[in-house]
């Protein structure tokens, strides 16, 4: 079964920032077959990663509700769904991508959430990490996007409403039950480390501090990927130094 790494946070922390870097490190590194997921429906993982999906869950549902005559005449529509969403999963360099996506019509992302909570399900005995960047905010989690995790990785700035959201983020999945083997916090575009009193109550281990990264702002202000960062990044050698606290090596 795949190590699960669900990451979660308040907007702006650089969640999928941090997401596009352990992928990159734990690619890299050949830990084992990896899996990342777009599962923010504003998305934008793949072009940090340098990998531009051809197709999302929420364009494969559109697509099908509007030519229902594609579904082949004996297959149910929900293997047939599981079937297009697997086919759309796109192979970077060392790690494949999964793109939730939008629906393009009104209404909730109830079942685009549910597609791909069920496709989880079937993916988790092919991978050995699986990589979840998350919606901001807590909506994901009250739709029970994430029942299970091996981690609950929550990711906040220096500031007091971060650290709120954190604890909001930690309260909420204990009230929903998704189980998790541990829940981490880590500190994002932080140059140094949290005093223990902003931590009381958070309900989380405090893993360090990933330091502000002049390069990955230069980078994402000029559209680039993630892959073009150096390996002596501030953020890199940073991240993979906490890394054994947040993932095993196989």
């Amino acid at each position: 079964m795949a190590y699960i790494i669900a990451i979660a946070g308040k907007g702006g922390t650089g969640k999928t920032t941090l997401s596009a870097l352990m992928t990159r490190i734990i690619s890299k590194g050949k830990f084992g077959s990896l899996l990342a997921i777009d599962a923010d429906p504003n998305s934008n993982l793949g072009e940090m990663l340098g990998l531009r999906p051809e197709e999302t869950i929420g364009g494969i549902l559109d697509d099908i509700a509007s030519h229902p005559d594609k579904i082949p005449s004996g297959m149910p529509k929900d293997r047939f769904i599981q079937y297009q969403v697997q086919a759309a999963i796109k192979e970077g360099d060392g790690f494949d991508l999964l793109t939730m996506g939008r629906p393009e019509g009104p209404g909730c992302y109830c079942y685009v959430n549910n597609v791909l909570r069920n496709t989880m399900a079937r993916l988790e005995k092919d991978y050995d990490y699986i990589i979840i960047d998350n919606e901001a905010g807590l909506e994901h989690l009250s739709r029970r996007m994430s029942r299970q995790a091996s981690v609950l990785l929550v990711v906040s700035d220096a500031t007091a409403q971060g650290l709120r959201a954190a604890r909001r983020i930690g309260v909420l999945a204990k009230e929903l039950n998704i189980k998790t083997q541990k829940n981490i916090l880590l500190a994002n575009c932080c140059d140094q480390d949290l005093g223990k009193s902003r931590l009381d109550g958070l309900g989380f281990e405090y893993i360090g501090n990933i330091p502000e990264d002049k390069e990955v702002a230069r980078l994402s202000l000029g559209g680039s990927s993630l892959k073009d960062l150096n390996e002596d990044a501030a953020s890199i050698k940073a991240l993979a130094r906490l890394g054994d606290k947040i993932w095993p090596k196989n």
